[in-house]
């Protein structure tokens, strides 16, 4: 489970992972709970393959490290990607120094790398840093070949 705190009062709202890209409502005050708008850092391998294996729409992730220059600078660009995506897709975050496994299992070894999840399987894996419109465009040509 992913928590939302509601922006009208304030509570922890429990989403399952095949919710994230739905719009919602607050348990306790009913307002409107939007689909996820930023990159959701995963800390875990287990939310990882849960997020990745309930996704509805595709999910694009950015695999980065905090040493990394690149990775810092397109930061901006996947918060961007994931405001313009909410709704159509989901934006993960994977620090491959948390979580070296999950680096091995897609084989990260030049980060930032991206990786496109359609079904919950690669559709669509690239290195290096890119706009948010390019990472839009990738999650876009992924869902349509699907």
């Amino acid at each position: 489970m992913v928590t939302r705190t509601c922006a009208s009062c304030s509570a922890v709202n429990r989403i399952p992972p095949a919710r994230l890209s739905d719009h919602g409502k607050c348990g306790r005050c009913k307002a409107a709970l939007p689909p996820l708008a930023e990159p959701l850092a995963v800390t875990d391998v287990a939310s990882f393959d849960a997020v990745i294996a309930a996704a509805t729409v595709p999910v694009l992730v950015d695999f980065w490290a905090a040493w990394c220059g690149p990775c810092r600078a397109v930061a901006p660009e996947v918060a961007q990607a994931a405001r313009t995506l909410a709704g159509r897709a989901l934006v993960i975050k994977v620090d491959t120094d948390q979580l070296p496994a999950l680096a091995q299992r897609y084989q990260a070894h030049s980060i930032p790398m991206f990786i496109v999840f359609r079904g919950g399987r690669p559709a669509f894996q690239q290195a290096g840093a890119v706009r948010h419109a390019q990472l839009v465009q990738w999650v876009e040509q992924s869902a349509a070949a699907a």
